[in-house]
């Protein structure tokens, strides 16, 4: 699908990757894997892979698009071994390419590599070129491959202890080296390996089958839909190992202060998905809608949420405030990303081909319209329009997150400051810009404040979209006018 047209039917933040590792005698892990690959779809729509291992070969299968469209019986088939990761793929750097898909693998002196990552380093640029500059030969432009070749060069390159080639050590160069958000799983001949950034950026997970093996992946939703029981999270600069000996757990770098993005608690995690302390991404997006009910009360008829994201925050609005909760925005579940392309017809009829609206339920109402982000702003307009040609008579928009007001470099496709509504337009000029009735925002202590009581602790969460305070250090490259002419130039896609 064009990208510009997607980006006008949904004005979301994108979902970073997601990944998956299984250790598993005797069953097909391919399957597996691909039925995990399928809960964690909502992460990546652009590509998907899986990487096999039966201890000696490796194979992979990778391609564009869903997973459901890359994967067939007769992939599947070749993809043998007890041993297996496998990705999903939204580009955050690199570009939308086969080139850039994952899993990566090679083949090294100590058998195959293959790696999946979901993050992006800050520090990628430096790192390629010192492998380019070693004579490294790089087929894509995605940070991932460049951790791939890391991990598979020389430890002494990389200031490793001479000799020192075992992969946990290789690991553990890897880490001390890598600047930004990083969860992997890797695979090589006899083991997969789960490991996190320092801060924790990015969620990772173990979850252990009935049968004996065990799994990591990005969600616990991706655990319970293989039959595999949430154990707990890999912890910040943790490396789990996975073999026949089942698993073990060793520190590559030293933890620093909890920063997971908060926004896997706003939008990206499914919200039958359990994080950090064992808590359901719903509940804390219902608490999210009850904060806001009381930071931005208004006199109306009902509460309709958007489509589905934002239905937990809209139900728990409805519940602080007392308005009923209805549905007013009837979704097209089936659009999804699709490779064909609208005519010019279909272009004007623009949010119609994924919403209708629910006319019965808003003839002569005053609607509560809960959306859970507005990031560029280019859909909520559209969206009060229809609200309002089925017959609502006052639409007042409640978003149950701040206002986006940062770029995201920790691997969110986040936009840019020059495309992010909140960072150049006023809340006033933003309410005027969508034709809302009224606007009200959550606030970042409200947000903050839902996920501690949903915890029931403060682990400590990166809220740098907001607030523009990031848990790392942002290099000058990564910012908007020197990435774009790094691009231009071909040095980064």
């Amino acid at each position: 699908m064009d990208e510009r047209f997607d980006l006008e039917l949904d004005d979301h933040p994108h979902d970073e990757c997601g990944v998956f590792g299984i250790f598993a005698s005797g069953r097909d892990v391919a399957r597996l894997t691909f039925f995990g690959l399928y809960a964690l779809q909502h992460r990546g729509q652009e590509s998907a892979g899986i990487v096999t291992s039966d201890g000696m070969i490796a194979s992979m299968h990778k391609g564009m698009g869903l997973v459901s469209q890359v994967f067939t019986e007769d992939n599947l088939r070749p993809l043998k071994g007890h041993l297996a990761i496998g990705h999903n793929r939204y580009s955050t750097t690199g570009s939308s390419h086969i080139r850039n898909a994952q899993p990566y693998l090679i083949e090294t002196v100590f058998g195959p590599l293959g790696v999946a990552h979901n993050g992006n380093l800050t520090n990628a640029l430096q790192m390629r070129q010192q492998l380019l500059e070693r004579g490294v030969g790089l087929s894509s432009t995605s940070d991932s491959e460049v951790i791939t070749q890391m991990l598979a060069a020389p430890s002494e390159s990389w200031g490793g202890e001479p000799g020192q080639d075992r992969w946990e050590g290789r690991i553990r160069n890897f880490m001390a080296k890598a600047e930004g958000a990083y969860s992997l799983v890797i695979l090589t001949r006899g083991a997969i390996y789960a490991l996190r950034d320092a801060n924790g950026l990015r969620p990772l997970c173990i979850g252990t089958l009935p049968d004996g093996g065990y799994v990591v992946a990005s969600e616990s939703c991706a655990l319970s839909t293989i039959g595999a029981t949430y154990l707990r999270e890999v912890e910040p600069g943790e490396i789990i190992r996975i073999d026949k000996n089942g698993l073990t757990s060793a520190r590559g770098i030293r933890p620093k202060k909890r920063a997971m993005c908060i926004f896997e608690y706003v939008y990206f995690a499914r919200p039958d998905s359990t994080l950090e302390c064992g808590k359901f991404a719903h509940e804390a997006r219902q608490r999210m809608g009850r904060i806001l009910a009381r930071e931005h009360p208004i006199d109306a008829d009902i509460v309709v949420p958007v489509p589905d994201s934002a239905t937990p925050a809209a139900i728990g609005y409805s519940l602080e405030s007392g308005l009923p909760f209805t549905e007013g925005l009837i979704k097209n579940r089936y659009i999804g990303r699709t490779f064909i392309q609208p005519d010019e017809g279909l272009r004007k009829v623009g949010i119609h081909l994924k919403y209708n609206p629910l006319r019965n339920n808003l003839e002569g109402k005053r609607v509560v319209m809960v959306d859970d982000s507005i990031v560029r702003g280019n859909t909520a307009g559209p969206l009060i329009r229809l609200l309002r040609d089925g017959g609502a008579t006052e639409v007042h928009v409640r978003v149950s997150s701040p206002p986006v007001r940062h770029p995201c470099f920790m691997g969110v496709d986040m936009a840019t400051y020059k495309e992010l509504i909140a960072h150049n337009k006023s809340i006033e000029e933003i309410r005027q810009h969508i034709g809302a009735d009224s606007l009200g925002y959550l606030s970042i202590g409200g947000m903050v404040a839902a996920v501690r009581e949903t915890l029931g602790s403060d682990v400590g969460h990166c809220t740098a979209c907001f607030s523009g305070e990031y848990p790392i250090p942002i290099p000058e490259w990564l910012h908007d006018d020197a990435r774009e002419k790094l691009v231009f130039e071909g040095m980064w896609g």
